[in-house]
């Protein structure tokens, strides 16, 4: 809490209409080769049994970071710690004076990557919870449908240039695996030795496994090797999303 600062005299907030803040969630994960969304069945009104975007109030003692964390633990059953080890991060700031049909509620949104994990538990007032295809997330409560419309597409951007495909793996995985994650997500096939060659040519992106054993990944083609996130945040040269038409594999 900020103190010593002087209050100017006959300030008065109760003059300003009073206003809510909330945070929702698009926790993306990848599973069954297409791309979820967590989504939750609302077990009161506004909106009692629709599906909508995880999320809750933001409490007068914590942060819009603080309370993400908090609802991404809750609704996925993980603990604080594994939850704060998983990719979140601001999304926007959604303000619509008609957006929620209680008061006046802005929300701070958030997207997560997570592995693909047990099915969810749910928390809070859900009713329910579930990992859903994105492609069948329609029709959500308050502005969600936006709120996800958004995550999508700065997911998708930032695969270009950024690790953030890693978010989606589990700690140890295979080239295969990452290539699905980009391919998922682009909604676009991928050359695979183009995709390989790239991926390990660009510095910090994957590292080796050093002594893990290789998986077996199907087929009957010899195990392959594993390998986890390296250091590098930002992909130079970046893997840039090839047309959905391209002829070629793309990438």
């Amino acid at each position: 809490m900020v103190t010593g600062i002087d209050i100017p005299e006959g300030y008065d907030p109760k003059a300003f209409a009073p206003f809510a803040v909330t945070v929702d969630l698009a926790v993306f994960t990848v599973r069954q080769a297409a791309l979820h969304v967590l989504l939750v069945r609302r077990g009161q009104a506004p909106f009692a049994g629709a599906w909508a975007l995880p999320g809750g109030f933001v409490l007068p003692d914590e942060s819009a970071e603080r309370a993400a964390l908090r609802e991404l633990a809750e609704e996925t059953g993980l603990s604080r710690e594994r939850a704060a080890g998983l990719h979140l991060e601001q999304l926007r700031t959604y303000s619509d004076p008609e957006r929620d049909p209680r008061m006046r509620v802005v929300s701070v949104a958030f997207a997560a990557l997570v592995p693909d994990l047990p099915e969810p538990r749910g928390g809070g007032d859900a009713a329910e919870a579930q990992w859903a295809p994105v492609a069948s997330a329609v029709s959500l409560a308050f502005d969600h449908g936006r709120i996800l419309a958004d995550a999508r597409r700065r997911i998708g951007d930032k695969l270009e240039y950024t690790s953030l495909a890693t978010g989606f793996c589990p700690p140890e995985f295979t080239l295969g695996e990452l290539q699905q994650v980009y391919e998922t997500v682009w909604g676009v096939p991928l050359d695979r030795p183009n995709f390989r060659r790239k991926v390990l040519a660009t510095p910090g992106f994957v590292e080796p496994v050093g002594g893990a054993a290789p998986r077996r990944t199907g087929g009957r083609g010899k195990p392959a090797a594993l390998y986890r996130a390296g250091r590098a945040a930002v992909l130079h040269p970046p893997l840039l999303r090839p047309a959905a038409d391209s002829s070629e594999g793309g990438c």
